[in-house]
């Protein structure tokens, strides 16, 4: 990999392991001291190696230069080291000794304090997610702005709030108690889902996909799973449903980024290797005593996942929306359901489910009636689609739904 594209690819996956860890030394209030120095060494990266050429291990390089120029801050800043002494347990004990730990083990612990603390209740849900992207995954601001279609000042605005807001709340990085698990841990699972839901289906004007988030939310995901302590059915079944759903990237998009029908979809682009993980965690979630959410959804991804398209399949899924929609009711779910409905029982009876909803604002909703209506009542069918392309935000969906209403059009002609 060329160095243009290896800083880049190292601030991606090394950035948010070093500020979680000395966020979890010096404390939620010295949040932005910890994010300088690790600038700081993605910016001597950036120069030295542009002039001396690539250090034979980059990331060593990084944890070496961000211990350093940590231990170089603490020997500057006597007033600081008496402030955050009591965290770091730094008294008699000079700054070169100071232990900083960028094992495995601890930035993994690290992140997982973080992931608690950055999903408090004191801030709203939109902040623990534009947080979560910053600290934990990290994306710049622009990059935040984009995925929620908001201009960057909002997103500053967003995650500066919600640092203060755990700052005046004393929010302590750490490992959660098994109380504070049992108490948060519904908000980190929220989190990550919607994290996930944004990538899988992104509100971007140029992406119908957006891999780097869901990839994010399968590793902090996986984070959960791997600690005994947050290792719950729950966290099983989100992780299942990442998997199966993640398995038909592939297939979901055409060449041109264009989105392509589930029943139009290579079943050979599906990743099985992932379809086993999601079979193996979904399996680990059922030791449940009460079913979530997330374990009806992974169930009715799981058979999406099945290539044989039986009435016994749609049946199934079409039971489970049912009982999911019973635990959380949610407009959305109750649109995806009518699919599966259609396929069970025909296109006439979703077609009475579906307009029951009146979701005229959602261009979600008027697609899948053109979709539905086709081939029943092409003028209405094309009716659907034109709402749906007015009510777009995504240049790529309007692109698709273009095709089906001149598809539908000459079909008529």
């Amino acid at each position: 990999m060329e160095q243009k594209e290896l800083i880049p690819h190292l601030f991606r996956t090394e950035y948010r392991k070093i500020i979680a860890v000395l966020c979890k030394l010096f404390g939620i209030e010295h949040i932005e001291i910890a994010e300088d120095i690790v600038s700081d060494t993605f910016l001597a990266a950036s120069e030295l190696w542009g002039l001396k050429g690539l250090p034979e291990n980059p990331t060593a390089w990084l944890y070496t230069v961000s211990k350093n120029k940590t231990k170089d801050y603490l020997k500057r800043n006597a007033l600081f080291v008496q402030k955050i002494s009591p965290a770091v347990k730094y008294t008699s004990v000079k700054s070169e000794e100071l232990e900083i730990d960028l094992s495995v083990k601890n930035i993994n612990d690290s992140q997982l304090a973080m992931m608690f603390a950055v999903c408090h209740p004191c801030i709203s849900t939109e902040s623990q997610i534009a947080l979560s992207l910053n600290l934990l995954c990290g994306f710049g601001v622009d990059e935040i702005a984009n995925a929620f279609l908001t201009n960057k000042e909002v997103i500053y605005k967003r995650i500066n709030r919600a640092k203060e807001k755990l700052q005046i709340e004393k929010v302590k990085i750490e490992q959660p108690a098994l109380t504070e698990i049992n108490d948060r841990l519904a908000t980190v699972l929220t989190t990550l889902y919607l994290l996930f839901n944004e990538g899988y289906y992104s509100a971007s004007q140029d992406e119908i996909i957006r891999k780097d988030l869901c990839i994010e939310a399968m590793r902090l995901t996986l984070l959960l799973q791997e600690n005994d302590n947050t290792n719950t059915p729950e966290v099983n079944a989100l992780l299942a449903l990442i998997c199966f759903h993640s398995s038909r990237f592939d297939a979901r998009t055409n060449d041109k980024g264009e989105m392509i029908l589930y029943d139009d979809q290579d079943t050979n682009l599906w990743n099985d290797e992932l379809i086993n993980k999601g079979a193996y965690y979904l399996k680990e979630s059922s030791k449940a005593e009460e079913l979530s959410k997330y374990h009806y959804e992974a169930a009715i991804a799981y058979w999406h996942t099945n290539k044989n398209d039986t009435k016994e399949k749609w049946e199934t899924i079409l039971q489970l929306y049912n009982r999911l929609l019973q635990i959380e009711y949610s407009p959305v779910t109750a649109l995806n359901r009518t699919y599966a409905l259609a396929k069970a029982n025909g296109k006439e009876a979703a077609i009475v489910e579906a307009e029951k909803l009146a979701l005229s604002d959602n261009h979600l909703y008027h697609s899948l009636l053109g979709n539905l209506y086709t081939d029943i009542n092409d003028e209405k069918a094309v009716e659907h689609y034109q709402q749906s392309f007015k009510l777009s935000k995504s240049s790529i969906d309007k692109t698709t739904i273009a095709k089906y209403i001149n598809k539908l059009q000459t079909h008529k002609n």
